[in-house]
């Protein structure tokens, strides 16, 4: 455990991954999405090699027996992928990534749809909340009808299909990892994404200049450092704890979209994102108070003996099946 270390390097991944974000926003659509999303794959992997490499994690990292759940799990990359810069070319930095925090309330929705587990009335109550604010967020646009044009429609519709795929991914994530290793997840992933947006490379593909080359491999290391960053920060505490600093990138949304582009989120937004946020990270408090009273009610497990050991000084521990 090492709070200072774990906070700093998740609001790190946060801040990099909204960097992405402000560079795929500044190409817009100068560049194709599917060379975007190529080059966020290519130059991402050079972080990701080095971080896994460094930890001597790369030896068998292709080998799988589990394909198919990889590609399952990369097609809600791929598809994320290419929504999330779509959706940057069209609308503020802000409310994307506002957008995007209903993400762990789609995964409570998937959890209970495709894993079958039991989600009681508090969980569903957040899941309702969070959507009422993500209602909240979108109301100017359809309130503004003149504004709403065709671009921005698209746009909103692709931030939320972000949202639905992140949920997706995360639940195939919670199946993977039974069985495979980090590495074997993140690597094969920007695999299939990489090999996806070469389909598109017959559309209208074309070399960058200079800078916009620089912004491509800007996109792509930030983003791989960002995915490192993220993964590292929960060496050091539980992810329970770490999860809610997942919405500083709010933050780091404003003060890019601002410096950059002279965006001001309306108060719509604002407020919308706080409610979403709130409704999220009750959702993973709730996840963890679910969690530790199942490892209490487990027998032999050490919560479990030391809620007996309170409530009974004198009794016997038992130890591997042993009473001393």
């Amino acid at each position: 455990m090492n709070i200072f270390k774990a906070v700093s390097l998740k609001v790190a991944s946060t801040m990099a991954f909204a960097l992405m974000g402000a560079q795929g926003r500044y190409l817009g659509s100068a560049i194709p999405l599917g060379e975007i999303v190529f080059c966020r794959g290519l130059f991402a992997l050079i972080p990701i090699v080095l971080f896994f490499g460094w930890r001597g994690q790369l030896r068998g990292a292709l080998q799988t027996d589990r394909f198919s759940a990889h590609l399952v799990r990369g097609s809600f990359s791929v598809i994320g992928t290419f929504c999330t810069f779509g959706a940057l070319a069209r609308l503020p930095i802000a409310d994307v990534t506002a957008i995007a925090f209903i993400a762990p309330l789609i995964t409570v929705v998937f959890a209970a749809l495709f894993l079958k587990e039991k989600v009681h009335v508090y969980r569903w109550s957040a899941v309702g909340v969070g959507f009422s604010g993500v209602i909240l967020m979108l109301s100017p646009y359809f309130h503004n009808h003149a504004a709403l044009d065709g671009a921005m429609m698209v746009g909103l519709f692709l931030a939320l299909m972000n949202a639905f795929t992140a949920g997706g991914a995360t639940i195939q994530i919670r199946r993977l990892t039974a069985t495979e290793s980090s590495a074997s997840i993140v690597i094969i992933m920007t695999l299939i994404v990489m090999a996806a947006s070469l389909v598109t490379a017959p559309f209208g593909w074309r070399w960058p200049t200079g800078f916009e080359l620089a912004l491509l491999i800007g996109i792509g290391i930030a983003g791989g450092l960002g995915q490192m960053l993220f993964t590292e920060s929960y060496r050091y505490a539980p992810a329970s704890f770490l999860a809610p600093f997942d919405y500083t990138a709010m933050l780091w949304a404003f003060m890019l979209g601002f410096w950059m582009f002279g965006e001001v989120p309306t108060i719509y937004v604002v407020i919308g994102a706080v409610i979403v946020a709130a409704a999220g990270i009750f959702v993973i408090l709730r996840e963890r108070h679910l969690g530790l009273k199942r490892l209490r009610d487990t027998p032999m497990s050490p919560i479990s003996a030391m809620a007996d050991d309170e409530a009974d000084p004198d009794a016997p521990v038992t130890v591997l099946g042993k009473k001393r």
